[in-house]
C-alpha cells in the first residue's frame, strides 16, 4: 500500500526538523487566540456597550485586528522578534518572503550567556516554520490593541483610532515584546513574563488609561447610564475569550509539551477562582451577583495568571485567582470612586483595573511563586525561582518590579506622544452631535432593526403602507414605536 504523500518522510514540505504535533498545536493555539479577538472581543464589545455604540465598538476591534496583521508582516514582527537594533528594539523588516517563512523558526536574540560570555542557553528554535511563529505572535499583538480600545469606546474619533493602531503597534508594542520576549535587555536580565502579563495586559491597561485621558470623556448622559445592550451575547463573547485563553497560555512554550499542559490547567483554575471571588464580593457588598461583575472577575483571573501560567503550581494559581478576584475588585469598586483622578479619566470598560492592575499583580506574584522545577522546563536563566522558594528568588521579585516600571513608563510616554501627534491632524474625540446619536451618525448603520432610544415614528420620514392607520403609541413611559390599527 502506498504511503499517502503527506506522511512520506523527507519531502520538501516535511523537513527533518519539522515536528507535526508541535506545528499543529501552534497553529491551533494561534487560532484560539485569534478567536478571542475575532469574534470574541468584537461580540463582547458590541454587547457590553449602550445600544447606540454597538456598531462602532465592534468596528474598532475588527479594524484593529486587520490593520495589525498587515503592519505585523510588513514591518513589526521583526521589530519585536528580529535582530537587535537597540537593547529594547529589533530591526524592522518584512516577514513576507518565501525563504524567510519556510525556514525553521528561530528567535535570534534569545541566546542567553553567562557573565563570562559562554552560552547558558541557545536561541529558541521551535520545530516548525517561521510562518507559524509569525502568525502566532500576530494574534497577541492584535488582542493588545483591542483590549486597549476598551478604554476609549463610546467617543474616540474612528479616524483617529485608525491612525493610532499602526503607530502604537510600531512605537509601543514592539518595544515591550522585544525587551521581554525577543531577546532584549529585560529578557537577558531574567525577567519572567511567561505569556504577556506585562507585554499585553499591563501595557494595554496603562496605554488605555492614558488614551482615555487625552481623548476625553463620553457625554455626561452616557457616563451616567451605559447599560449593556445584550447581556447574553456579552456572555458569548466572554466565553470565547475564556476558552481562547488555552491557546493564549498553552501556546507560549512554542511546543506541545508538559509546560503547555500545566499552563492550560492553571489558566482555567485562576479564571474560575477569580470569577467566584469577584461574584462573592458583589453579593457581600451589593446584595446580588452581577453578570458583568462575573465577566470582569473572569478577565482579571486570566490576566493575572498569564505572566506565570506555566511556571507556578496549581495551588499558586488558586492564590493568584483569589488575589485577582479581590484586589482589582477593590481598585474598581472602592478606590476608583474615591480617587479624583480616576473619576475624571473616563476608562469606559475599566481596562486599567481588569488588565493593568491584574497584569501587574500577576507579574509580581510570579516573582513570588515561580517554581524552580517548572522554571527549568522553560526559562533561559538557570536556577530561576520565585522568592517563596528562597535562593535568588528575592532578586527575581525585584526584577519583576523594575520591569513593570519600565513597561508603565514607556507606554505612558509613547501613548501620549502618539496621541498628541495625531491630534495635530485629526480630532481625538468625536463632535458632540455625533456623540448624541452614535452609530447612525458615525457609520450610517445601526446594530438592531429597532427604533432608537426615544425616537417617534414619522410617516413622512420612514414611509408606511398604511400611513392613515398609523398613530403614535400613547405609552410614552415604555418602548416608543408604532401602533397599527388593522
Amino acid at each position: 500500500m502506498t504511503t499517502p504523500l503527506a506522511y512520506q518522510e523527507h519531502l520538501p514540505a516535511a523537513p527533518e526538523w519539522l515536528n507535526k504535533g508541535d506545528n499543529a498545536w501552534q497553529l491551533t493555539a494561534a487560532t484560539l487566540v485569534g478567536l478571542q479577538s475575532m469574534p470574541g472581543l468584537v461580540i463582547l464589545y458590541a454587547s457590553i456597550v449602550k445600544k447606540k455604540w454597538a456598531v462602532n465598538s465592534a468596528f474598532m476591534a475588527l479594524y484593529a485586528f486587520a490593520a495589525v496583521l498587515i503592519c505585523w508582516v510588513l514591518l513589526c514582527y521583526r521589530m519585536a522578534f528580529g535582530e537587535e537594533l537597540f537593547p529594547f528594539w529589533g530591526k524592522g523588516a518584512p516577514a513576507l518572503g518565501q525563504k524567510f517563512l519556510t525556514k525553521r523558526a528561530i528567535v535570534i536574540e534569545t541566546t542567553h550567556h553567562f557573565d563570562n560570555g559562554t552560552v547558558e542557553s541557545p536561541a529558541e528554535e521551535p520545530f516548525y516554520p517561521m510562518a507559524s511563529l509569525v502568525y502566532f505572535q500576530f494574534t497577541f499583538a492584535a488582542i493588545t490593541l483591542i483590549l486597549l480600545a476598551g478604554s476609549v469606546l463610546g467617543r474616540m474619533n474612528i479616524k483617529a483610532w485608525m491612525a493610532f493602531v499602526p503607530l502604537w503597534l510600531i512605537f509601543s508594542y514592539t518595544v515591550g515584546a522585544f525587551s521581554l520576549w525577543g531577546g532584549g535587555f529585560l529578557y537577558q536580565w531574567g525577567v519572567i513574563d511567561y505569556s504577556g502579563g506585562y507585554v499585553i495586559h499591563l501595557s494595554s491597561g496603562i496605554s488605555g488609561l492614558t488614551a482615555a485621558y487625552w481623548v476625553g470623556p463620553r457625554l455626561k448622559s452616557d457616563r451616567e447610564r451605559f447599560p449593556p445592550n445584550n447581556v447574553l451575547l456579552m456572555l458569548a463573547g466572554a466565553g470565547l475569550l475564556w476558552m481562547g485563553w488555552s491557546g493564549f497560555n498553552g501556546g507560549a512554550p512554542y511546543a506541545a509539551n508538559i509546560a503547555s499542559s500545566i499552563a492550560v490547567l492553571n489558566t482555567n483554575i485562576s479564571a474560575a477562582t477569580s470569577l467566584l471571588v469577584w461574584t462573592t464580593l458583589d453579593v457581600i457588598f451589593f446584595g446580588k451577583p452581577s453578570v458583568i461583575g462575573a465577566v470582569q472577575g473572569m478577565m482579571t483571573g486570566l490576566a493575572c495568571i498569564t505572566p506565570g501560567a506555566g511556571l507556578v503550581q496549581s495551588w499558586a494559581a488558586i492564590v493568584m485567582g483569589i488575589s485577582s478576584g479581590s484586589i482589582p475588585w477593590f481598585t474598581m469598586m472602592i478606590l476608583h470612586k474615591k480617587s479624583t483622578f480616576l473619576q475624571n479619566v473616563d476608562d469606559t470598560l475599566g481596562v486599567f483595573h481588569t488588565h493593568a492592575v491584574a497584569g501587574l499583580l500577576g507579574g509580581l506574584l510570579t516573582g513570588l511563586f515561580a517554581e524552580p522545577a517548572l522554571c527549568r522546563l522553560l526559562l533561559p536563566v538557570t536556577n530561576s525561582r520565585g522568592a517563596f522558594y528562597g535562593g535568588d528568588g528575592g532578586m527575581q521579585f525585584l526584577k519583576q518590579l523594575v520591569a513593570a516600571m519600565f513597561v508603565i513608563g514607556w507606554n505612558l510616554v509613547s501613548t501620549t506622544i502618539i496621541l498628541l501627534l495625531i491630534q495635530l491632524f485629526i480630532p481625538l474625540r468625536m463632535p458632540d452631535d455625533q456623540l448624541e446619536i452614535g452609530d447612525d451618525a458615525v457609520h450610517g448603520e445601526e446594530a438592531y432593526a429597532l427604533w432608537g432610544d426615544g425616537e417617534r415614528y414619522d410617516p413622512t420620514r420612514h414611509g408606511s403602507l398604511h400611513s392613515g392607520n398609523t398613530t403614535v403609541s400613547p405609552y410614552v413611559n415604555g418602548a416608543r414605536g408604532v401602533t397599527i390599527n388593522l
